[in-house]
């Protein structure tokens, strides 16, 4: 049975889309059979990965609680689905449906078998459609850019964990945090990078995504960094957290 991670953080620019589309493909080019959705009206994901939109989007499956007819396939890719911005109207759509917290659970709960992971790219929020994501996950993955700011609302994010656990999914757990937009010749990303790891200790990922100029770029071309320039420093580290990434889980069974 996949396990299902929500990769959120309710400060954007984070590296949060960038992280979930190239993780993703790392494990993708590692045998593992892995579904990507993008639950941000933002869509940012979804124009990231390239698709054109030939299917039902997350916005049917929230309204309906069913996947029908909303996965898209591509060879090399993680299996996905779609945001557009009618999203942005699913949160006010849900607010007098009942049990409205589990749509998306309830939608995943048939495919859970057919996958080794589901990524939900969550929106910088922390409204309803996030708290669909974390009722739906078993663990969240937190982004954390290499600077001040980012260290702001953490507490927030950490207290919104809290009480999606209380209410509505006592299992869900950090499954870890990764450093992004590191630079290591900056004392500034050294200090947050301490900090960070004094807080979290052993869920921090040794690797850290750098800041690159290619990592930023290929979004815009519909393409994940492997596709667009599996050279570069951002696609080296994305591959180095996928094995970081197996090798924990390697470690757990």
């Amino acid at each position: 049975m996949s396990e299902i991670i929500s990769i959120v953080n309710q400060k954007g620019g984070v590296g949060k889309t960038t992280t979930s589309i190239n993780l993703s493909k790392a494990l993708v080019v590692r045998g593992k059979k892995v579904l990507l959705v993008d639950i941000d009206p933002q869509a940012n994901c979804t124009s990231g990965m390239g698709f054109k939109i030939t299917a039902k989007t997350i916005y049917d499956v929230l309204v309906t609680s069913s996947l029908n007819g909303s996965i898209m396939k591509r060879d090399n890719a993680p299996d996905f689905i779609a945001s557009t911005s009618d999203l942005t109207g699913a949160e006010i759509e849900l607010v007098g449906i009942e049990n409205r917290e589990f749509r998306l659970k309830n939608a995943l709960v048939g495919i859970r078998t057919a996958y080794d992971y589901i990524f939900i790219d969550c929106p910088p929020s922390l409204g309803l459609l996030t708290v669909n994501a974390l009722a739906a996950s078993d663990s969240v993955l937190i982004p954390l850019q290499c600077e001040f700011y980012a260290l702001e609302g953490l507490g927030k994010l950490l207290n919104t964990l809290k009480y999606v656990r209380d209410a509505f999914n006592e299992k869900l757990h950090i499954k870890g945090v990764m450093l992004t937009m590191f630079d290591g010749r900056l004392n500034l990303s050294n200090r947050v990078a301490e900090e960070i790891r004094d807080f979290f200790g052993e869920k921090l990922f040794e690797t850290a995504i750098p800041r690159n100029v290619r990592l930023a770029e290929a979004p815009s071309f519909g393409k994940d960094i492997y596709e667009y320039d599996k050279t570069s420093s951002g696609s080296v580290a994305y591959i180095e957290l996928g094995r970081e990434f197996l090798k924990r889980e390697r470690s757990k069974a």
